[in-house]
């Protein structure tokens, strides 16, 4: 569906809630509505909105990591596997350990 399709007027909502709210569901596009003719809000599904909201907190992850690596902050591998084992040991040996 176009974009331009997908404008409407806040009197437009307001007529029109139910068939929004279907057509929102079935066709998974935004709905823009304007006020006074300026764009206000948009509304989408749940599920599409779901799906923002994951890929917005992959993209944060990603970037974290991008960030940690021009920093410098990374660990080998076989570092980690080789603490994490000296941990494993030691937690092993160690009789206060539950």
């Amino acid at each position: 569906m176009k974009m331009s399709q997908q404008i409407k007027p806040i009197s437009y909502l307001k007529a029109h809630a139910a068939e929004i709210v279907r057509n929102l569901v079935r066709e998974k596009e935004p709905l823009f509505i304007t006020q006074n003719g300026e764009a206000k809000v948009v509304i989408q599904d749940i599920e599409s909105y779901e799906q923002t909201q994951q890929t917005m907190s992959m993209l944060k992850i990603l970037a974290l990591g991008n960030r940690q690596i021009e920093d410098g902050k990374v660990q080998t591998v076989s570092d980690v596997v080789a603490r994490l084992r000296k941990q494993r040991t030691e937690s092993a040996l160690d009789p206060e350990e539950p």
